[in-house]
């Protein structure tokens, strides 16, 4: 089951920019929640997720089109985003 959850992280980490900016500002707190929905990740999983720079996952979001992105509306309405 595992390997399904990281799958999903991963997506989401990509695809849906208000996940993507709450993984950013506090990565720890953001998988704590991811789990707390019930997604199961090993401590391997998650090490390996925290070693990856923030900001990759924004350069790799930058480089896919826009229509498979979940925008973030309340970023768009302030100004902000990617």
């Amino acid at each position: 089951m595992s390997q399904r959850s990281i799958e999903i992280l991963v997506g989401r980490l990509i695809t849906d920019e208000a996940f993507r900016d709450a993984f950013v500002m506090d990565r720890s707190a953001t998988l704590q929640q991811f789990q707390d929905q019930g997604h199961e990740l090993t401590r391997v999983e998650i090490g390996a997720v925290l070693t990856v720079s923030p900001g990759w996952w924004r350069d790799i979001a930058a480089d896919l089109d826009l229509r498979l992105q979940k925008a973030n509306l309340a970023s768009q309405q302030t100004g902000e985003g990617t």
